[in-house]
């Protein structure tokens, strides 16, 4: 295991030392975003804790965080503090803390930490992608008409997206990060998000790709600030894109 993927395990785990006493706490806080999305006292208290450790550990290295911005730089760390903060307020265990480390526009690492699930996904490039410790390896399933489909509400009005899973021999909507890292599980062969950030899709796009998936935008650009998310299991990626880029 590299120095990049060391520190990025602990800082997850002190992610999780903040995290996991919150969730279901009586005394969570709760406020409203500007965009009107929900951010908790744990969503705070994980970035300033990962900003302030990567500060003191790793000078010259900068932090891009969902909730205090981007310090720039050409190396930084990617910090979506708890992702799922809907399910996290109200109880639902779906949530995760999700660290990257992106060097000259390319993300190296990355960590998705889910301790009320109980589990934790990482990879590193060049070295595969493991959950618990066990090697991921994505399905080998090659039509749509075999697949499993998860997508989020937010292509809810794609009428190719409708399409794209009326064709799928199953669909299953799984929240947040959870449905990219089942692709990289072999559990599912597609996931469509219509609307996702910088954050969101940083570890997620190495976990995938080193699981021997694709992580792309809706467009098939292979980048994290598209603003959106499809990750397959690299066969069925070209076609995917496809459909989702068809006239409507």
């Amino acid at each position: 295991m590299n120095a990049d993927l060391r520190y990025a395990l602990e800082l997850a785990d002190a992610a999780d030392a903040l995290t996991l006493p919150r969730f279901r706490a009586a005394d969570l806080r709760v406020d409203t975003k500007a965009d009107l999305s929900p951010v908790t006292d744990a969503d705070r208290a994980v970035e300033r804790m990962v900003r302030e450790r990567v500060a003191r550990d790793r000078p010259g290295e900068g932090v891009l965080g969902e909730e205090e911005g981007d310090d720039g730089g050409i190396v930084r760390w990617i910090v979506d503090p708890i992702d799922g903060t809907r399910n996290f307020s109200r109880g639902i265990p779906v949530w995760a803390s999700l660290l990257a480390l992106e060097r000259d526009g390319l993300v190296v690492c990355g960590v998705a930490s889910a301790p009320a699930l109980g589990h934790r996904w990482w990879a590193s490039r060049g070295a595969g992608a493991f959950r618990d410790g066990d090697r991921l390896a994505v399905s080998r399933i090659g039509t749509v008409e075999e697949a499993t489909v998860s997508f989020s509400r937010s292509g809810f009005g794609d009428p190719r997206l409708l399409d794209l899973v009326r064709r799928a021999w199953h669909v299953q909507p799984f929240s947040d990060f959870w449905a990219h890292l089942l692709v990289a599980e072999g559990a599912l062969e597609i996931s469509v998000e219509h609307e996702m950030s910088t954050w969101d899709n940083a570890a997620l796009q190495v976990i995938v790709e080193e699981a021997g998936g694709r992580f792309t935008d809706l467009h098939g650009e292979t980048r994290i600030d598209g603003g959106s998310a499809v990750s397959t299991n690299a066969l069925l990626h070209d076609e995917v894109i496809a459909l989702l880029s068809a006239p409507s």
